[in-house]
């Protein structure tokens, strides 16, 4: 695998989404403070500091483990570090400062002696697909409840200033752009996965999940507007079942047994939103008992406000929101059985790797017990 100036070009977009998120964030919780809405503020931030203080204890934890498997000692300036908030955007610096050489310097003829001992491109591509699924969790921990509450204020109010439209649209492109950044690192990563070649593929999966993710949240702000105790009871219910599954499952993504525990909830966090695959295994059959669940819940909720509308919805008003609901469900699962019926590409045959001394080489990628799908 090669990291290419276009995967380049990737990550300093990915940086700029990143940075851009965070304060147009910022900005919203302020503007909230400031005209006196205090629960919607204190919402905002929690969300901020729920999802950041997530990705920086595994970003620590893994820093830990590469210097442990280096032979190197944890350096505390790295915990100091993370406390300030500071480890996504240090990872950030050493990705695009070694990718940067890699894609426009390297030169494989005058550089052979690096590749003896590692090789340059998998260092980097490693690299970014550790920061991949870093934004991936922050953007699920933080995104996707931000968008919700963004759009309850909206549908709430029948307007919003400028702030809460760019927090909007900043939220739909950084969960977009996570999601699918994600998949194509973790396929670049790990051997035995086939990449995804040309945009049909990608542009397929990327409105595969924005649309299913696009019709659930407008059916939680719905239900929302029904009962906050209900919805949040939802909420909690699927929460605690994804959490079930990635026990049931035993995943072994981390290393220590804390971090394991916290990466459980955090997938259990992230199914209630989208299906995620938390072992790499086949999700044929868990993946359509999701959606056909996802299905009923959405149009149970539906049906629920067709029968006993409230009088916060006219009917000129309601009648759009349920088109959009049916219409982006529908659109979500088309494209869902499109892209895994003729576009997704199947694992490649199991590649050996070259042995040294009779001793087979362990592939050290992070990502060998994990498959998002």
């Amino acid at each position: 695998m090669k990291y290419s100036k276009l995967n380049f070009m990737m990550s300093v977009l990915g940086i700029i989404i990143y940075i851009t998120d965070l304060i147009v964030d910022i900005w919203v919780s302020v503007r909230f403070f400031h005209e006196g809405q205090y629960v919607f503020g204190v919402l905002t931030v929690s969300f901020m500091l729920f999802g950041t203080l997530v990705v920086q204890c595994f970003s620590y934890s893994w820093f830990k483990a590469d210097l442990k498997k280096a032979g190197q000692e944890s350096q505390h300036c790295l915990l100091l570090l993370h406390c300030l908030q500071g480890g996504v955007f240090t990872r950030y610096w050493y990705a695009l400062k070694n990718g940067y050489h890699v894609a426009f310097k390297y030169n494989s003829k005058t550089d052979n002696f690096m590749e003896k001992q590692i090789d340059p491109h998998k260092e980097v591509i490693d690299r970014v697909t550790d920061l991949s699924m870093l934004r991936l969790f922050e953007t699920y921990l933080e995104g996707c409840p931000q968008l919700v509450l963004q759009l309850y204020i909206l549908l709430e109010h029948s307007e919003a200033n400028f702030s809460q439209y760019a927090a909007i649209m900043i939220s739909c492109s950084a969960i977009s752009w996570s999601t699918v950044d994600y998949q194509i690192a973790l396929r670049k990563s790990l051997p035995d996965k086939k990449i995804l070649n040309g945009p049909c593929p990608k542009l397929t999966y990327l409105f595969y999940k924005l649309f299913t993710l696009l019709s659930w949240m407008l059916s939680v702000v719905l239900l929302l507007f029904l009962s906050v105790i209900i919805a949040l009871f939802l909420l909690l219910f699927l929460w605690f079942l994804g959490i079930l599954w990635a026990f049931k499952e035993q995943t072994r993504f981390c290393a220590s047994i804390s971090m394991e525990f916290l990466y459980r909830i955090v997938v259990g966090f992230i199914l209630i939103f989208t299906f995620f695959n938390i072992k790499g295994q086949n999700t044929k059959y868990p993946m359509s008992c999701y959606y056909i669940a996802r299905v009923l819940a959405t149009v149970g909720i539906l049906i629920v406000f067709w029968v006993c509308p409230l009088s916060v919805f006219s009917s000129d008003y309601f009648i759009p929101i349920s088109i959009t609901i049916a219409l982006t469900l529908l659109l979500g699962i088309i494209f869902l059985i499109v892209y895994y019926g003729t576009l997704h590409p199947n694992r490649s045959k199991e590649i050996v790797p070259d042995e040294i001394d009779g001793k087979p080489v362990q592939s050290d990628c992070r990502m060998k017990y994990f498959l998002m799908q």
